[in-house]
């Protein structure tokens, strides 16, 4: 069964035969370490947030291999993916979904959609720690309130702007659920200016490249998107699909990580004028991170368990068939 690799140390990848090789290295760029054999038959994809240096010859095995690289900077954003090249391309889905993009009013659709599931699944979350003893019922009443605006938005921009709002209010719940462990104050990425920023930021880089990922396993074209304008060098409709899965996936892992108690502020450290997890915190947040994908649920309508990763690829197929205009596109919530 394949599996994704955290490469978080500097080093080297290479293909030797039909193995890869990651060899780790200084500062310098020499040799510092034990040699990883890595089958590359094991290996659906690498999330590299050290320094990595590769060839054409292993991109071209990797790509011949269907392996993708995802890479972090040094503040743990995304920054880029070598995609292999797309084997599952459909001309007639490529054209629809173009089709629908370039329809204001198809597009609308499809983006109050997106934040109509994101919303219900950040209100979701609260309700959960609200029927826990943490009394958010006036940040679940304005976040209700604000939402009836969705259905009257005419354009993507105020859209947008909506969502911004619906976000910052929720976000004002974050200190009650964690109990004060973790200040949040503002919203601050890039870099993010305390423990719950830089973790969120993380999160939400790992979310997005999960969905790219997913993607990638369909004939959706990633950098035609709904709610955030397409645009130069990003695959936008990842961000669409993000929104969805971020207070699911990100949100609940940083409640319970940090209520556990199995990162705290001692798992950061300040640098550049921002503070980042430590390597341990990282590995922390990725083993667990992958836990939570691999986590299945009962699906109620397929009748059958789900992992959380999956349920990514079934919104894809959603988004499919509503631009086909075979189903009407409903966008995940949480029910539980």
């Amino acid at each position: 069964m394949r599996r994704t690799y955290y490469l978080m140390n500097p080093g080297r990848l290479s293909r030797k035969d039909n193995t890869l090789v990651f060899q780790p290295t200084n500062d310098d760029g020499e040799p510092s370490g034990t040699r990883r054999y890595i089958p590359v038959e094991g290996v659906s994809d690498f999330y590299v947030s050290g320094s990595l240096d590769v060839n054409s010859a292993l991109l071209c095995f990797l790509g011949q291999e269907n392996i993708a690289i995802h890479f972090f900077d040094y503040y743990q954003n995304y920054t880029g993916s070598f995609v292999p090249r797309e084997s599952l391309q459909a001309g007639a889905v490529k054209v629809a979904q173009a089709r629908k993009v370039l329809d204001l009013d198809a597009r609308m659709v499809f983006a109050r959609e997106l934040i109509n599931g994101a919303v219900q699944n950040m209100l979701r979350n609260l309700r959960y720690y609200n029927n826990r003893g943490k009394d958010l019922s006036g940040i679940i009443d304005s976040i209700s309130t604000q939402a009836i605006s969705i259905e009257k938005t005419l354009d993507i921009p105020t859209l947008m702007g909506n969502e911004g709002v619906i976000r910052q209010t929720y976000y004002s719940a974050f200190d009650m659920i964690l109990n004060d462990r973790m200040d949040f104050d503002i919203r601050t990425k890039r870099p993010p200016q305390n423990e719950l920023n830089s973790l969120i930021s993380f999160g939400n880089s790992l979310c997005y490249s999960e969905c790219l990922r997913a993607i990638h396993h369909t004939q959706l074209d990633p950098t035609l998107s709904f709610l955030h304008e397409p645009g130069f060098r990003r695959f936008s409709l990842a961000l669409d699909l993000a929104e969805i899965f971020k207070p699911l996936l990100v949100d609940r892992l940083i409640f319970m990580l940090v209520n556990r108690e199995q990162i705290s502020n001692k798992d950061f450290s300040k640098d550049l004028g921002g503070l980042l997890l430590k390597k341990k915190g990282k590995e922390t947040f990725l083993r667990s991170w992958e836990d939570r994908l691999k986590t299945t649920i009962s699906h109620p309508k397929l009748k059958k368990p789900v992992s959380y990763r999956y349920l990514i690829r079934l919104e894809c197929y959603k988004l499919i068939k509503a631009i086909m205009d075979i189903e009407k596109y409903q966008s995940f919530r949480l029910s539980w």
